[in-house]
């Protein structure tokens, strides 16, 4: 029998180039690997075409739609894009921002509310440094550019939120360093970080302050999981573990091939140093896939969104994932 083709749309991780290079292959499916597009565009395509059948997607998108009983698509546990969010709070330093506790009350820009890098900067405030969100204003829009960030229609939020779009010719990065906004959470630092002294980062040392997070609560936030559609995974349930075992594999086989010393692969001069850090601070295995593994970091996601009014219930991992035995 001929193998299943299916094609899969994700970021060029170095997780995901065995699969693409087809140094690893999914027993039984012939899969064929896009991944040339930006992450909005790419979950918007996926739920707006029939163009995949399999894809990197929003993490908190596919709980909200569960739990809003939207049935299109099911989550294999393989979670291409994990990160700690504490660097991706930029603020402006004239606004007397001196710790989280002083975002309170604020203008603070943010790509999506509901996006999952929002989710993650939004809990470590509130949970680790008592910061009362109630008062912010949020500015929606896109960080690098006016107007909104993509098209993506989430579920509505269960009480009201201050919201704002950003309906000026700035983006949210320029709206920070005129002052217009006090500070940005969420999926991408402004490039004014990088160009205007006037935007900082709220945290200089979060690189400290991310590992300190880890290592108590043993949580790397989940961005982004791999979604099926559920017509496809329902003609052929077989896949799931197919699909894991190969993403798995693949995973292991980047891992092994950056920890390479005889020639350096990637463009970061401390990379074995960083490496070095990585053994001894995650075991070994920085990037787990599976449920159990992720277990602190999904049922955290799960009881942020419950909380911020995302989800009217906080559902059971059962619920959103296939088991695929791990």
């Amino acid at each position: 029998m001929a193998d299943l083709k299916l094609v899969f749309a994700c970021n060029p991780y170095d997780r995901i180039e065995p699969l693409r290079q087809k140094k690893v292959k999914a027993e039984g499916i012939e899969l064929e690997v896009v991944s040339d597009l930006h992450p909005r565009e790419l979950f918007d395509r996926f739920m707006q075409s029939d163009d995949f059948d399999l894809a990197e997607f929003s993490s908190s998108e596919h709980i909200a739609m569960t739990c809003a009983g939207e049935k299109k698509l099911v989550a294999v546990p393989v979670f291409p894009s994990k990160v700690f969010r504490h660097g991706f709070i930029t603020i402006n330093r004239n606004k007397g921002i001196k710790s989280p506790k002083d975002l309170e009350g604020k203008r603070i820009g943010v790509p999506l509310y509901t996006m999952s890098a929002a989710l993650w900067c939004r809990g470590p405030l509130e949970d680790d440094y008592g910061v009362d969100l109630s008062g912010v204003t949020w500015v929606q829009g896109a960080v690098e550019k006016p107007g909104p960030h993509g098209s993506p229609n989430p579920p509505p939020l269960l009480k009201p939120v201050k919201i704002e779009q950003n309906s000026t010719p700035y983006s949210l990065g320029q709206l920070l360093a005129r002052g217009d906004i006090d500070a940005i959470i969420g999926g991408v630092n402004p490039m004014e970080l990088y160009t205007d002294p006037n935007v900082v980062r709220l945290w200089p040392n979060f690189r400290e302050v991310e590992k300190e997070f880890y290592q108590r609560t043993k949580i790397h936030p989940i961005m982004h999981l791999v979604a099926v559609r559920k017509h496809v995974y329902d003609a052929n349930p077989w896949i799931a573990k197919s699909l894991y075992k190969a993403f798995n594999d693949a995973k292991n086989l980047a891992w092994e091939e950056a920890c390479y010393s005889g020639a350096q692969k990637y463009m970061l001069p401390f990379l074995y140093d960083d490496i070095d850090e990585v053994h001894h601070i995650f075991g070994g295995d920085p990037w787990p896939y599976g449920l159990e593994k992720n277990r602190p970091a999904l049922e955290k996601a799960v009881e942020l969104m419950h909380r911020h009014h995302m989800i009217g219930r906080k559902p059971a991992l059962s619920e959103l994932f296939i088991d695929v035995g791990a």
